[in-house]
C-alpha cells in the first residue's frame, strides 16, 4: 500500500506559508500542496482547524499547526540532507530564538501595517500603524548588527531561523522599506531571495501579488 504524502494546507502569498513551503523545498520533501483556492480545500481546512488560519500540515493521521511547528515536525520526520534545528542544543536554542525575533518583532508589525489598510478609514488606526513602522526601524537595526560577518541568522547553517526570515524580510522592505544605512540586513535579504527554495516560493506566488494591500512595488 503507497503510503499518502503529507498534505499541506497553504496559499503561495501568505509570508507564514512560504515559510513552511522554504523548509519543505529545503527538505527535499515530496507534498500534496492544497491550495485555499482548490475545490473544497476551504471546507477541508475548516474541518482540520476552526480558527482557519494556514498552514495546516496533515501527514499520517497527524495535523500540525502553525509554520514553526511545522517546520520542527519535517525536521524529525522527513529529514533531508540539512537539519533545520541543529541537534546541538545550544545552536538550536539560537535558532528558535531568531525564529521568535522573526515572528514577533518583523512579521508582527509588518502586517499590523497591512491589515489596517484593509480597514474602513474610520476604523484605521494610525496610532498603532506609527508604533508597528518604529518597531520594524528598531528591528532592522538591531538585525544590522547581528548579521555584521554572518551568512545566515544563526547556527553558521541555513535553519528554521531563514526560513522565517526569508518571506517576513521579503514583505516588511514592501511595507516599510528598508533604510539604505542597513547594509548588512539588505545584503540578507538578497541572500535569501537568492537562495533557490525561496526563490521558487516567491515566483510561485507572483501571480498573486495584486492582493498585496499596499502596492506591491515593481522589485523583487
Amino acid at each position: 500500500m503507497t503510503t499518502p504524502l503529507p498534505r499541506l494546507y497553504a496559499h503561495p502569498f501568505s509570508s507564514y506559508c512560504q515559510k513552511a513551503l522554504v523548509a519543505l523545498y529545503e527538505l527535499g520533501t515530496p507534498f500534496e500542496y492544497r491550495m485555499l483556492e482548490d475545490p473544497g480545500a476551504a471546507e477541508e481546512l475548516e474541518a482540520l482547524w476552526p480558527m482557519k488560519r494556514f498552514p495546516v500540515l496533515v501527514d499520517g493521521g497527524r495535523t500540525v499547526l502553525e509554520a514553526s511547528c511545522i517546520i520542527e515536525y519535517l525536521d524529525v520526520h522527513h529529514p533531508g540532507p540539512a537539519r533545520l534545528i541543529p541537534k546541538d542544543a545550544d545552536a538550536a536554542l539560537e535558532v528558535r530564538m531568531l525564529d521568535r525575533f522573526f515572528d514577533n518583532y518583523v512579521s508582527t508589525p509588518q502586517q499590523k501595517v497591512v491589515f489596517d489598510r484593509l480597514q474602513p478609514e474610520a476604523a484605521r488606526d494610525p496610532h498603532g500603524v506609527g508604533l508597528a513602522r518604529a518597531m520594524l526601524d528598531t528591528s532592522y537595526a538591531w538585525l544590522d548588527r547581528h548579521m555584521a560577518g554572518r551568512e545566515w541568522a544563526a547556527s553558521g547553517e541555513f535553519s528554521l531561523a531563514d526560513c522565517a526570515a526569508a518571506p517576513f524580510l521579503f514583505y516588511a522592505d514592501w511595507t516599510h522599506r528598508i533604510d539604505a544605512s542597513f547594509a548588512h540586513v539588505i545584503a540578507y535579504r538578497q541572500r535569501l531571495l537568492a537562495r533557490p527554495s525561496f526563490a521558487r516560493a516567491v515566483d510561485e506566488a507572483r501571480p498573486f501579488r495584486g492582493y498585496f494591500p499596499l502596492g506591491a512595488p515593481d522589485r523583487d
